[in-house]
């Protein structure tokens, strides 16, 4: 028991792991339409197109987050406009956005002499390092996006995979689709303390994808890449208590362990059962 309640007894620790678990839990959930929707490059490009919010944050002495928040959410607007109507393919839009934000980003970052200090938290996360107003933001934010995804669970599962359904149903596919792009700006932002830009696709992606191999229903997928979101991030979090390894780091290794079993050993799915 001590092993478990010994590393509890620092207040940092407890916000980590409260932070760690609202960001497994929230990123595995819309992790699911990530992953059947192909939209992993999204993830990874929303990750890294928030540095230019973030270095104009750092430079006018706001708040990173709020930057972060705010880049985000314009380049996710911007990736639905270009994309509207099928203009441009999607994955076009993504490929132009995230190399015109990450360029900016970089060139802003090249401006400051001290980023590698204090902006490394951003690049690689810091689990330990989380505030009570960082955890309280990731809170509030975590539960508007989860509030999102369950209350709006049967448009968005219509409109993801039965469009022609949708427009018979006169339901505004577009309107649900940028929702969708806002609310996983949302999510990236809410990770960046705890895994960064660097790692917080695998968040989104690993989990989803083993619950992928377990389960043929959404909901069921949702729910099962929920606990296993939770469940590596605890596991991480004492991983790098332990080990003294970066936290953000050790929880994707430990999401890619369960991904690793369920490619095996996953009923129907995994190498062992083929076999």
């Amino acid at each position: 028991m001590s092993f478990l309640l010994d590393p509890l007894a620092y207040t940092f620790m407890q916000r980590g792991l409260a932070a760690s678990v609202i960001v497994g839990i929230v990123c595995a959930v819309i992790g699911s339409y990530v992953v059947l929707r192909g939209m992993a490059f999204l993830g990874d490009a929303l990750a890294h197109a928030i540095l230019p919010g973030v270095a104009i944050a750092y430079l006018m002495g706001g708040n990173l987050t709020v930057g972060a928040l705010v880049a985000a959410i314009i380049v996710a607007l911007l990736i639905g406009l270009f994309t509207r109507q099928g203009t441009i393919r999607e994955d076009t839009a993504i490929g132009i956005l995230f190399a015109a934000a990450l360029s900016l980003g970089v060139a802003l970052i090249s401006s400051i002499r001290t980023y590698a200090l204090d902006l490394s938290h951003i690049l690689f996360g810091n689990m330990l390092g989380v505030s009570a107003t960082d955890l309280w933001m990731v809170g509030i934010l975590g539960l508007l996006v989860l509030a999102v995804i369950i209350g709006l669970y049967r448009p968005f599962l219509v409109v993801s995979f039965d469009p022609t359904l949708a427009a018979t149903l006169r339901w505004p596919g577009e309107f649900f689709r940028i929702l969708l792009l806002v609310l996983l700006a949302l999510t990236v932002v809410i990770s960046l303390q705890t895994v960064g830009i660097g790692l917080v696709a695998a968040m989104l992606v690993t989990p989803a994808a083993t619950a992928y191999l377990l389960t043929r229903r959404l909901a069921a997928m949702m729910s099962l890449s929920a606990v296993l979101g939770a469940v590596s991030s605890v596991i991480g979090l004492y991983v790098s208590y332990y080990a003294n390894i970066a936290s953000g780091a050790a929880v994707v290794l430990v999401a890619t362990g369960f991904f690793l079993l369920a490619f095996i050993f996953a009923p129907g799915r995994g190498l062992v059962w083929k076999r």
